[in-house]
């Protein structure tokens, strides 16, 4: 093992290579210093050139940091990640057709990067089917240059599955805290572990090169060998960046790391505004120990109200990063979390996603057409990519996608139990066709998957591959604040009931009595009267 400069790093990157990243969105364990280093080195002698990036999450502060970095023409020629919204320029180039750009699954990716580890010849998986991550809907395909097929659909046990193949890989960027004289390194300052074991796992069975980013180094043999996340033995080289910052927003904070649990009464209250109406909505689908995902978006609202009403320790609130438990952070530190109880490897977190391990989603929704098709990913030139969207909503048991009805420059007032529409948003959420289908209504009810919609003035559920509006909120009018902001009529229930008049007040909803009046879920065989020796 080698302690490097990021300059000499940087170096040993070739002309052609697969670059494969770690870290999570804003900076969380990015191996920031290292793609500096190869921005630098292109922008000073224009090598490295045509390198393909892999990351399995979107990367960067949504200007130059990160993925950003090699966002210049003749550097990068592919790019292949679960999104683009925290790197624009890079979504930029693909919209500009300049690379060859794909978004795939970021659970997906995740966990293909085991499998390459492994040997085997892939991840095969559902997840994606009848998405445009689906080859036969574009196969995560967002520029006109990305021609070659990164996933085929295969047929097992009378069933069609998603292939997803394996690629090269000849260098890794990963991130540490610590690294020891042997290469060993500990993340015990990180916010998130990702997929750094796998990564240097994969990269040193495909003969490639282990680069590793940390903050400090540590005598031979100091670190404890359970603090170990990547063992020194697939570790070629150590750059020390002592200025490394926790995220890109976040130089340290302490409850990121595990170190310190904040007190729950320290965290913001919302203001009564359209967000906290869909997030207390949100809320009251909660149920005593249910298992929940926190999307990005409108419902990072959530684990606000929870705490507001004093419920979080009936609930296990996680991200597809690997936080369990505790308190999902919003913002640009989404992914981090806080007072959590346990926080694992992400490929391992989706793999319980993945299975059915969820019992409520709350995710966003940008457009929602009359099957209950919803698309996240991307608008136009616009493109997001999906994240860990379809993993999630494709198998949770029952999903929440929340929003505001409209979009840009909405404003209400609540009273009298209800809601007013003072300003209309400009932009329409409820669509005629959505431009790119991150997820299906047709699948989704062939799975019957229970799917709400939530908005701060109306609930729609998902009925046989169709929206039906079930509850609308007093004070709303049903033709010109419904009806006439929906591009298309949707079905109306016979028994269509007013939202709940606590959705609209100024103090808690007092939802605690409800859960913790409730019966948490017991093994059946816990259950069944059996007697259990002491």
């Amino acid at each position: 093992m080698k302690i490097l400069s990021a300059a000499e790093a940087a170096l040993l990157v070739e002309d052609g290579d697969t670059i494969l990243i770690g870290g999570s969105g804003g900076g969380h364990s990015v191996p920031d210093a290292l793609m500096e280093a190869v921005e630098q080195r292109f922008l000073a002698t224009r090598q490295p050139r045509n390198l393909c990036c892999v990351h399995p999450v979107g990367l960067g502060d949504r200007d130059r940091k990160g993925a950003s970095r090699f966002a210049h023409p003749g550097l990068l020629k592919r790019i292949v990640c679960g999104a683009f919204v925290d790197s624009p320029p890079i979504a930029a180039m693909a919209a500009s057709n300049l690379i060859e750009a794909y978004t795939l699954p970021q659970g997906a990716l995740s966990q293909l990067i085991r499998e390459i580890a492994a040997g085997r010849p892939g991840l095969i998986t559902h997840v994606g089917l009848n998405t445009f991550i689906d080859p036969r809907h574009g196969g995560g395909r967002q520029s006109e240059t990305a021609i070659e097929p990164l996933v085929e659909i295969i047929r097992l046990g009378d069933r069609d599955w998603m292939f997803y193949q394996p690629f090269k890989i000849d260098v890794a960027f990963i991130r540490g805290t610590t690294a020891d004289e042997d290469g060993n390194i500990s993340m015990e300052h990180e916010a998130v572990y990702g997929e750094m074991l796998s990564m240097a796992q994969a990269t040193r069975n495909s003969g490639g090169l282990v680069l590793a980013q940390v903050k400090r180094m540590a005598a031979r043999d100091s670190l404890p060998g359970k603090s170990v996340k990547v063992p020194g033995m697939l570790v070629d080289a150590v750059i020390v960046e002592p200025d490394q910052s926790q995220t890109f927003r976040t130089q340290y904070d302490a409850a990121y790391a595990g170190e310190i649990r904040v007190p729950v009464g320290s965290l913001p209250q919302l203001p009564l505004d359209a967000r906290k109406i869909v997030a207390r909505r949100c809320a009251l689908e909660l149920t005593p120990g249910a298992i929940c995902n926190i999307g990005s978006g409108i419902s990072t609202g959530l684990p606000l109200i929870a705490a507001e009403e004093g419920i979080l320790d009936h609930i296990v609130l996680t991200n597809e990063q690997g936080v369990v438990g505790g308190i999902p952070v919003d913002g640009y530190d989404f992914g981090a979390g806080r007072n959590y109880s346990a926080l694992i490897d992400q490929p391992y977190q989706f793999d319980f996603y993945d299975g059915g391990g969820i019992d409520l989603a709350y995710l966003s929704a940008a457009e929602i057409d009359r099957n209950g098709n919803v698309n996240i990913s991307r608008f136009a030139d616009k493109i997001i990519g999906v994240g860990g969207f379809v993993n999630i909503s494709q198998n949770a048991k029952k999903v929440m996608f929340s929003g505001t009805f409209t979009a840009g420059g909405l404003q209400v007032a609540c009273g009298e139990g209800g809601l007013k529409i003072v300003n209309e948003g400009r932009s329409r959420k409820f669509v005629e066709s959505v431009n790119q289908v991150s997820f299906s209504g047709r699948y989704s009810a062939e799975r019957r998957q229970e799917v709400l919609f939530i908005t701060e003035r109306a609930v729609f559920r998902l009925i046989n591959g169709e929206l039906e509006l079930i509850e609308i909120a007093k004070r709303v009018s049903l033709e010109n604040d419904i009806l006439a902001q929906m591009d298309f009529a949707p079905k109306i229930s016979a028994s269509l009931k007013p939202m709940d008049e606590r959705l609209f007040g100024s103090g808690p909803m007092g939802i605690l009595a409800e859960l913790a009046g409730a019966e948490p879920p017991v093994h059946p065989r816990l259950r069944s009267g059996r007697r259990i020796a002491a």
